[in-house]
Parts: structure tokens; sequence; C-alpha cells
């Protein structure tokens, strides 16, 4: 497990905005799942034969994942790329709600921007 804190300051930065970024949403999920199932896709819920919470909480569990794993890490290229991914669907999937939604693609540069920071090199 890497040390966040040995990491050069805008690393750290980074990895901890991003990694906020998706401990957040997750842990609030628990105490309120209704002000986050909203931005689960329809057709998401329908091909899945789970609860709007259950499949919230699976969520959630992949984004403590990835936030961890971004975190302390080593190799953050995966879950920074998929980060970012997960982001821009969140938006692609939910332009009606584009007004709140919008700070998505900055933290979605973010990720892409760590992602390329640890590209593997041929």
């Amino acid at each position: 497990m890497l040390n966040p804190l040995r990491l050069p300051v805008p690393e750290l930065l980074l990895r901890g905005a991003l990694a906020f970024s998706f401990l957040y949403p997750a842990v609030h999920a628990l105490s309120d799942p209704y002000a986050w199932v909203g931005y689960i896709p329809g057709f998401v819920l329908a091909a899945l034969p789970l609860e709007e919470e259950a499949v919230l909480h699976a969520w959630g569990v992949l984004e403590l994942v990835l936030a961890l794993w971004v975190l302390f890490g080593r190799n953050v290229f995966i879950p920074a790329l998929a980060m970012g991914a997960a982001l821009l669907a969140v938006v692609a999937f939910n332009l009606g709600q584009f007004t709140i939604l919008f700070r998505d693609l900055p933290i979605a540069a973010t990720a892409f921007a760590l992602a390329w920071m640890h590209r593997p090199h041929a």
C-alpha cells in the first residue's frame, strides 16, 4: 500500500480530490439513498433483478474500491480511467440534470489527467 503523503503535492491533490468525489456519494447514499438513486439510468434498473437501493449500494462499493485504489494504490491508470469514464457516463445519461452535473466534467478531466500521468509506457 502506498503512503499518499509521500507523493508530490500536485499528485496528492489530484488523487485526494478524485477519491473524495467518489467516497462522498458512496457514504452519503447509506443515509440518504434517494438523493442518489435518481442518477442511475432507468435501463440499468430495468435490466437488473435488484431493488434500486441494492443497485445504488453495489455502485457505492465500486466507488469505494476505486477511490481507495486511487488514493493508496500504485497502478492508478486503470481506476483513474474508470472513474473518468463513469463520470462521463453519469453526465451523458442524465443530461436533464446538467445544471447540477456539469461539475462532474472537470472531475472527469482530473481523472483522465491522473490516468495520463500513470499511463503504461511502451
